[in-house]
């Protein structure tokens, strides 16, 4: 799976009072809709983890043979002090182990972006994640 990460938060924080009232926190579809990734605040920061996989076989694994289910994929994320409501912090190709900068910010349209580059943002690329409020089952298999 080439999916990247995502993350959840709670309103009452004050990393989501930070956020301008674009709330990150919660569950996230991705652009292919074979992963959900839930984000929350751990800490002072935000960090996202693998919650569910659509998969038919056997669960995918990582490099390191780990299985992907909650496995955490976006780390240390802060207020990115230069624009408001955006995030920075790094996610990690499950597939590589790749560790890379990345942003995240929700759209006017409420939808979540995230981008992952290598040293300068204008060197990556961006997906935009949807809202899932769908059921997740045993083993992060999604329906």
């Amino acid at each position: 799976m080439a999916a990247l990460c995502a993350m959840a938060v709670g309103l009452a924080s004050p990393v989501a009072a930070h956020a301008d009232g674009a709330e990150i926190i919660g569950r996230w579809m991705t652009k292919d809709h074979d992963g959900v990734f839930e984000i929350s605040q751990c800490g002072q920061e935000v960090c996202g983890r693998l919650a569910g996989l659509r998969y038919t076989t056997d669960m995918p694994r990582d490099k390191r043979g780990e299985p992907e289910c909650n496995l955490p994929m976006l780390n240390g994320f802060t207020p990115d002090p230069e624009t408001k409501g955006h995030w920075n912090g790094h996610v990690t190709d499950p597939d590589t182990g790749h560790v890379y900068h990345a942003k995240l910010w929700v759209s006017q349209s409420g939808d979540l972006k995230l981008r992952g580059f290598v040293a300068v943002p204008l060197f990556g690329e961006t997906e935009t994640w949807t809202r899932y409020t769908g059921d997740i089952g045993p083993a992060c298999k999604l329906p």
